[in-house]
């Protein structure tokens, strides 16, 4: 199954609450991890432990190969549990993973990733990191485990989360072979350990950014045990749209918290999918002549993987691409309203960026304050067609 996180009209349908909303409920969720977090609980006879493989063997799980040149079959957004290997504070994240043999993935672990520096941690220890793979739980796992590192600090347990939209604590299970829980209603859970000191062939991919992830040894997974529900439906999340939805509604209200807290006058926010999640709008009226230069500069803190933000006015819509573009070239003066950062930190999967270091780019596309009479936008007379007879 796949396609579930292709429009937001889908997702505010499961949650329950007005599309526009929906990246709200998520920041609500994620303020509850400092206010009043909910732990999960342990349950016996979880419905993800229905079957057990007598030996695990992913040549009988339907892993699709996404995209033409990917490297070979991917788990594209199974929750990674994970356990702090010197605290026990869970982490909850999700990871690319490439079929290699029957028990064996191989795993992306991006730079500043929790589970990355639970790893290195582990094996600086000389120790596996052991963890579960949970593939086809509700929804509310999967935003728990897209939460930003900066609205989820590493000892915080994004678990808390699923709690609040599920309203409900969320349900984990003990594992057969490891010490990490799995979440106890998915569809599937991998018991598996990331081996240390070894790395294999691993990619390419078809990544977020619209493009392939080089071929390079990464990190080793090895599946331990495999458990299934009874009627056990796997479920896949297609790289583009989907990717950009789900990291949209889970950073867009977060960013959105960040950036008011520093400038007034924020409408609205917008991750476009043109821009993945590398290009963000904001619509914001500044009370002040350069407010909106301020609000690029609390963008790129509030969100480290974005390099290009535009800023425009109330009466620009955000989702037209059409519309933003005509503000950017009659509101956006090239020679003072472009900010430019060098040499900062970025997301490494973006092809521009080379050992995460990259540049970042901020229009200013907002009218001066006072708005002058020129930037009156042509408007027409509404009509009625119930009130003519045609003919």
């Amino acid at each position: 199954m796949t396609g579930l996180w292709w429009n937001r009209d889908n997702l505010a349908s499961i949650f329950g609450c007005e599309t526009e909303k929906l990246s709200f409920l998520f920041a609500d969720a994620v303020a509850a991890l400092h206010s009043n977090p909910v732990e999960p609980v342990i349950v016996d006879k979880a419905p993800a432990q229905s079957f057990v493989m007598d030996e695990p063997d992913l040549g009988k799980i339907p892993v699709p190969t996404h995209a033409l040149k990917d490297g070979g079959p991917y788990f594209s957004n199974c929750v990674v549990i994970a356990r702090d290997p010197e605290t026990g504070i869970r982490n909850t994240s999700v990871h690319r993973l490439m079929v290699t043999g029957r028990n064996r993935l191989g795993l992306l672990m991006d730079v500043g990733r929790h589970l990355r520096n639970y790893y290195e941690r582990a094996e600086a220890m000389g120790k596996p990191l052991e963890i579960t793979i949970n593939n086809g739980p509700h929804p509310a796992y999967y935003v728990a485990a897209i939460t930003p590192s900066a609205a989820a600090p590493i000892d915080v347990d994004e678990l808390a989360v699923a709690s609040y939209l599920l309203g409900e604590p969320a349900r984990l299970c003990r594992s057969l072979t490891v010490s990490t829980e799995g979440i106890a209603d998915a569809q599937m859970i991998m018991e598996a350990e990331i081996l240390p000191y070894v790395r294999e062939p691993e990619g390419p991919f078809g990544e977020v950014s619209g493009y392939y992830a080089s071929r390079e040894d990464r990190w080793v997974v090895n599946v331990k045990a495999i458990t299934l529900n009874r009627a056990p439906v796997i479920h896949m999340l297609h790289p583009g749209r989907e990717v950009w939805n789900s990291v949209g509604l889970g950073v867009e209200a977060n960013m959105f918290q960040s950036i008011s807290r520093q400038v007034p006058g924020l409408k609205k926010i917008y991750l476009t999918h043109g821009g993945s999640h590398y290009g963000v709008v904001l619509q914001m009226d500044p009370p002040k002549n350069g407010m909106a230069k301020n609000a690029i500069l609390a963008a790129f803190a509030a969100f480290p993987p974005l390099q290009m933000v535009r800023v425009v006015n109330s009466d620009v819509n955000i989702y037209d691409p059409e519309d933003v573009e005509r503000a950017m070239v009659t509101r956006c003066d090239p020679a003072n309203d472009i900010v430019i950062i060098k040499n900062a930190f970025c997301h490494e999967l973006n092809p521009t960026v080379k050992d995460n270091i990259g540049a970042k780019i901020g229009f200013d596309c907002t009218y001066p304050v006072p708005k002058p009479a020129r930037y009156e936008k042509i408007s027409y007379r509404p009509v009625d067609l119930d009130s003519y007879e045609i003919v």
